[in-house]
C-alpha cells in the first residue's frame, strides 16, 4: 500500500497536473462502456476517479469490478474536467483523477442502506449498523463539529489559567435528582459504586484543595427517561472557580462561548449576553429557557379580564394570558386550533381560547364574551388585521407551559425564526427550590449545594420556598446549554439547606459527610457551571437530535442496537458478585 498524499475531498484545482495517492471507499460507479466514473469518498468528501480506453487493461477491468463501499487505493494524475462535466456543487467538482493504478484493499457485501445524506432508512437499522451510518457525510460533519468544539474549549481554558483535572467515575451514590447507575463491588459484596451524575462534589473539593480554576470535559451518567436531547451517558464541559462573583463567572463563560463560536462557526457573537430574571422569562416567554430569536411575547390580561368579569375566570389564582400570532388568522382553521387544544391538554389546559381579526372584526371562541371590552382588548394586545390570538385561563404553571409551547410551535410553523441566528441569554435570579409534582415535595431547583442570596439566607428558617439562589442558566436558541451557581461554603448554611430538603442530620452526613467535613477546614467560596457538550454540538452542527453528534449513542429505549447492550451476563459473573436477579414475568 502506498502512502496517501492527500484526502479525496481536498483534491482541488491546485492539484491539477500532480500525481496523488488516495485511500477511501467507493460511493458509486457509473459505467458508460469505454468510460467508467467512480466517486471515491473519505472523511473530507468525494472526488471523481476516471477510467477510459487509454487506461491500463488490468486497471480498467478492476475498476469495472468495483461495488459500493469497497475500500480502495487509487494513484493517478489530477486533470481539469471538461466544461460540460464541471459540478459546481462539489468542492472537487472542477477536477477528476485519471487513475493509473487501482488497488482493491477490501470488498464489501451489499449494505443494508445507502450511504448518503437525508437517508430515509429506519433509525433503529442505522443504529444497528452505526459504523456504516457514521460514514454518511452529514454525520461525519456533525462529529467533526463536536471535535472542533472540544479543541476550542481546551485552547480557551489552557490560555486562561484553568487546569484540566479528572475526577472519579466510580464513586459513592448520592441523591442528585435522577437515579444513579450502580456498579456492584466484587471485593465488598453487597456494596456498590455509582457512576457520577456530575463531578459536582469533587470539583468543590478541588476548590477546597486550592486549585482555584478547574475544568474538565466530563462523562456523566443518569438513569432517566430519554428524549431527543437526552442520553443516559452524556458529556459536559465542567468548570469551577474560587473567589469570583456570579457575574464574573458568567463573563468568563461568555469569553469561552464567543471563542468557540468564532473557532467553529466563524461567527462573532456580541457580548455581554442579555440577562433576564427567571420570573420575567416565565412571564414573557412561558419558559426558563426562552428562545429570543423571535418576539411573540406572552401578554398578561388578568387585570383587564377580572375588571370586566370575564366568565371563564374560576379561581383567585387564575391568570389570563395570551400570545398574538401575526398574519396567521387566514392560515389556521378552527380545526387546526382544536388540534392544538388537544395537544396542550397534557399541560392541564381545559380550554384553548382564540380570536381572529378578519375584515376589521373579531371572531372566534370568545368573541361574544369580550364584546363589552373589545376595543380595550384590541388596544392592549395591539391586534391587527389577520392576527390570531391564543389565550389560556389557568394557574401560573399551566399558563406558562401551554403558552410557552404554543409560542414556539407557531413561530416555527409560520417561519418567523431565523435558523441562522445564535442567540445566547442568561437566565438569573432563580428560585432556590421548586415543587416537584412527581415526587410531591420541594426539591432544589439546581442542586443542594446552591448558595442562596445573602439577604435570603434568613428565609431558610422562616420561608425557605420564597428564597432565591445565586444561580444562572445559559440558554441558546431555546435550549438550556448549561447551568451553574455560586456554592454554599458555610457548613451551617449547608446543613440548613439539607434540613429544608428533608434530610435528617444523620442522613445528610451518611450521604455527604465528606463534603460537610471538608467545610470545617478553611473552605473557600466557589462557583461554576456545567455546559452540555452534546447539546452544544447538536446546535452548532444544525442537528435536531443529540444522537447525531455522539459516535455510538443509545436509542430512545436506552439500548444500543449494535452491541445489544444492555444484555444478560453469565451466572458465574453474578455469583462472583454475590448478585441474584429477579426476572419480571413476560407479558
Amino acid at each position: 500500500m502506498n502512502s496517501r498524499t492527500t484526502y479525496c475531498g481536498l483534491v482541488t484545482e491546485e492539484y491539477i497536473g500532480k500525481e496523488v495517492v488516495l485511500h477511501g471507499w467507493v460511493q458509486n460507479k457509473r459505467n458508460l462502456g469505454n468510460l467508467i466514473f467512480v466517486d471515491m469518498r473519505d472523511r473530507e468528501g468525494i472526488v471523481q476517479l476516471t477510467f477510459n480506453d487509454s487506461t491500463d487493461k488490468e486497471t480498467f477491468e478492476k475498476s469495472n469490478s468495483l461495488k459500493n463501499e469497497y475500500v480502495i487505493e487509487a494513484r493517478g494524475i489530477v486533470r481539469k474536467r471538461s466544461k460540460e462535466a464541471i459540478n459546481p456543487d462539489m468542492k472537487t467538482g472542477m477536477v477528476e483523477v485519471f487513475v493509473e493504478e487501482l488497488t482493491i484493499i477490501n470488498k464489501s457485501e451489499p449494505i443494508p442502506f445507502e450511504i448518503k445524506d437525508n437517508t430515509t432508512a429506519n433509525e433503529e437499522l442505522r443504529l444497528q449498523y452505526r459504523y456504516l451510518d457514521l460514514r454518511r457525510p452529514e454525520l461525519q460533519k456533525a462529529i467533526r463539529t463536536r471535535a472542533a468544539i472540544t479543541r476550542s474549549v481546551h485552547n480557551y481554558f489552557d490560555n486562561h489559567g484553568f487546569l484540566d483535572i479528572e475526577t472519579p467515575n466510580l464513586t459513592k451514590s448520592t441523591p442528585e435528582g435522577a437515579r444513579d447507575y450502580l456498579v456492584p463491588s466484587r471485593v465488598y459484596p453487597g456494596q456498590f459504586y455509582a457512576l457520577p451524575q456530575s463531578p459536582q462534589l469533587f470539583k468543590q473539593l478541588l476548590m477546597a484543595s486550592g486549585f482555584d480554576k478547574y475544568y474538565q470535559i466530563a462523562r456523566c451518567f443518569r438513569d432517566e427517561d430519554l428524549r431527543g436531547d437526552r442520553q443516559p451517558e452524556f458529556t459536559q464541559i465542567d468548570v469551577e472557580t474560587t473567589f469570583l462573583s456570579d457575574k464574573e463567572i458568567q463573563t468568563e463563560i461568555e469569553g469561552l462561548l464567543t471563542q468557540v463560536m468564532k473557532d467553529v462557526k466563524d461567527i462573532d457573537i456580541p457580548s455581554p449576553f442579555p440577562r433576564i430574571k427567571w420570573q420575567d422569562a416565565m412571564d414573557m416567554y412561558g419558559s426558563d429557557k426562552p428562545d429570543i430569536r423571535f418576539d411573540m411575547k406572552i401578554q398578561d390580561l388578568t387585570e383587564l379580564m377580572k375588571n370586566n368579569e370575564f366568565p371563564l375566570i374560576k379561581a383567585d389564582t387564575d391568570l389570563v394570558r395570551a400570545i398574538v400570532v401575526k398574519n396567521a388568522a387566514s392560515k389556521y382553521s378552527r380545526k387546526d386550533i382544536e388540534f392544538q387544544q388537544q395537544y396542550v391538554e397534557r399541560y392541564g389546559v381545559k380550554s384553548l381560547l382564540w380570536l381572529k381579526m378578519v375584515d376589521g372584526k373579531l371572531s372566534g371562541s370568545i368573541a361574544k364574551a369580550v364584546k363589552p371590552f373589545e376595543e380595550k382588548l384590541i388596544e392592549t394586545l395591539d391586534i391587527k388585521e389577520d392576527d390570531l390570538v391564543l389565550m389560556v385561563v389557568d394557574k401560573f404553571s399551566v399558563v406558562c407551559d401551554s403558552l410557552g409551547y404554543l409560542r414556539k410551535y407557531f413561530a416555527k410553523d409560520t417561519g418567523i425564526i431565523d435558523e441562522n441566528k445564535f442567540n445566547f441569554i442568561w437566565v438569573v435570579d432563580w428560585p432556590l427550590f421548586e415543587y416537584d409534582e412527581g415526587f410531591g415535595r420541594w426539591i432544589a431547583a439546581h442542586h443542594p449545594f446552591t448558595r442562596p442570596r445573602d439577604e435570603d439566607i434568613p428565609m431558610l428558617d422562616t420561608d425557605p420556598h420564597s428564597a432565591h439562589a445565586l444561580s444562572y442558566d445559559i440558554v441558546l436558541n431555546g435550549y438550556e446549554l448549561g447551568g451553574g451557581s455560586l456554592r454554599i461554603f458555610d457548613p451551617e448554611v449547608q446543613e440548613k439547606m439539607f434540613e429544608v430538603l428533608g434530610f435528617t442530620k444523620k442522613r445528610a452526613y451518611e450521604q455527604f459527610g465528606f463534603l460537610l467535613e471538608s467545610m470545617k477546614y478553611g473552605f473557600p467560596p466557589s462557583g461554576g457551571i456545567a455546559l452540555g457538550l452534546d447539546r452544544f454540538a447538536m446546535l452548532l452542527a444544525g442537528r435536531d437530535n443529540i444522537r447525531d453528534v455522539i459516535s455510538f449513542p443509545k436509542n430512545s429505549h436506552a439500548t444500543e442496537p449494535m452491541t445489544n447492550a444492555p444484555d444478560e451476563v453469565s451466572p458465574e459473573q453474578l455469583n462472583e458478585l454475590g448478585i441474584g436477579v429477579l426476572y419480571k414475568e413476560e407479558k
